[in-house]
Parts: C-alpha cells; sequence; structure tokens
C-alpha cells in the first residue's frame, strides 16, 4: 500500500526519467523527423506499458469504464500527444538546457487550472514555488 507521502517519491523519480527524456531524446532525434520520432517513442510506450499492466495482473474490460472516464482520460490522452509532438519539435531545433525548462511552465499551467477546474486552493508557500517556477520561465526567454 502507498503512503501518505509517496507522491512525493513518484514526482521525484518521474521528473528524474522526463530529465533523461530530453538528454536521449535530443540525441535520437538527430537525422529524423520530430513526428516520426515521436510515433516510434509513442509505440515503445505502448508495448512497455501494456506489458507492465499485463503482467502486474492490473488489466481489466476496458469496456466497463464509464463514459465521463473514457472521455476524459481520451482527452488526456489528445493532449499528451500534443504535448509530446509540440516538445519533439522544440527539441529538434532548440537546447534541451532551454526547452525542457519552458516545458515545464506546465507546473505554473497545472496549478491555475487545478484552481479553476478541480477547486484545489495551493498555500502561499505553494503559489511561491510555482511562481518561482514561472519567473524562472520568462528569465530564460529573454533574448541575451
Amino acid at each position: 500500500m502507498l503512503s501518505a507521502n509517496s507522491w512525493f517519491y513518484w514526482a521525484l523519480l518521474s521528473a528524474v526519467f522526463a530529465a533523461m527524456t530530453a538528454i536521449f531524446a535530443k540525441i535520437g532525434l538527430e537525422g529524423i523527423d520530430s513526428d516520426y520520432a515521436t510515433l516510434i517513442r509513442t509505440f515503445v510506450i505502448m508495448l512497455v506499458l501494456a506489458g507492465f499492466v499485463y503482467s502486474t495482473g492490473k488489466w481489466g474490460d476496458p469496456f466497463a469504464l464509464s463514459p465521463r472516464t473514457w472521455l476524459f482520460l481520451s482527452l488526456s490522452g489528445l493532449a499528451t500527444g500534443a504535448s509530446w509532438v509540440c516538445y519533439f519539435r522544440a527539441l529538434q531545433s532548440g537546447e534541451a538546457s532551454k526547452v525542457a525548462p519552458v516545458d515545464k511552465f506546465s507546473l505554473v499551467l497545472v496549478a491555475i487550472f487545478a484552481v479553476i477546474f478541480l477547486n484545489e486552493r495551493p498555500s502561499l508557500r505553494e503559489w511561491t514555488g510555482i511562481a518561482m517556477v514561472g519567473a524562472g520561465v520568462v528569465i530564460l526567454s529573454l533574448k541575451r
């Protein structure tokens, strides 16, 4: 069973893997179209996740899911796909050390959207950290 604070460790691992993704993708994009690269990446993810879900006994009847679940998971999938296409195009022409932090501006947007759509209320300390991420993106966007 997951502990109350296990989310932090999973999120930290996510950050490590996301960082590795940027580096591996930047290297892998040499000599290949970014959209085709995104397709290959997606295929690999699909195979690995299907194997993982099946081998851990988590496979279930997808037709038993509610229409609402299907709608929002489909919207999430479409948003993920659009994000990946944009991310790989940015990586193809930009430096990974600049693209990845700007991509993380999503953190600011998630906080704002969570307030609007999920009725979440970050604390002043959390808003301060979120604002610092936003300020970092602005600094990176400034011309030298």
